[in-house]
């Protein structure tokens, strides 16, 4: 399959680095895919990474006097992490939940949240110290900054907890519509 090589032993390393960088890319993709229950593109990026880092390991192996394999498979597994946190943080796959503290009214920032589109919910608690406004919001994770920008305008001094979650129904979502209104989710 590589009988190139023997012509072009210096693309070897080239190889293996880039072979790496794929395969451990879409190692990150697939974590997240069944981390948030992707049925179908957990195990088809699956297949993907394997077949890839068997090509790669077999090549190692292959060659396996040459340190410079060794080498090249180390980083590239290294900066395979690391372009796997920029594409996961670029594709935002998923939906999260803020949980806003604060001590202001909290009727204000629902409203807010509601007229750009985000559904809130608004409870009232006790704090230690006082009574606090608690709202919470669903936001698809490509939302992230608008809706921090939000709360921050609102409130400077706002508690905020964002967790990830699995899934989400029965709510009303920010989406597009050709009226520019959220719909209601499923």
């Amino acid at each position: 399959m590589f009988d190139f090589l023997d012509t072009y032993p210096w693309l070897l390393p080239i190889i293996i680095f880039f072979g790496r960088i794929c395969d451990v890319t879409l190692g990150t993709l697939r974590i997240i895919f069944v981390s948030k229950g992707e049925k179908r593109k957990a195990p088809l990026v699956g297949f993907f990474e394997v077949f890839i880092w068997v090509v790669v390991i077999s090549q190692v192996f292959s060659h396996a006097d040459s340190i410079i394999s060794y080498l090249s498979y180390a980083a590239g597994y290294a900066a395979g992490n690391y372009i796997g946190i920029l594409v996961e943080h670029k594709i935002a796959f998923g939906y999260q939940l803020y949980r806003v503290y604060t001590k202001k009214n909290g009727k204000e920032l629902a409203q807010l949240l509601n007229a750009h589109g985000y559904g809130s919910t608004l409870i009232h608690g006790e704090g230690v110290i006082s009574e606090v406004e608690i709202i919470e919001t669903v936001i698809s994770r490509k939302a992230q900054k608008e809706v921090t920008a939000i709360i921050e305008q609102f409130d400077t001094k706002a508690f905020y907890l964002v967790e990830d979650i699995r899934s989400k129904q029965k709510g009303i979502f920010a989406m597009s519509t050709a009226a520019g209104m959220p719909r209601l989710g499923k």
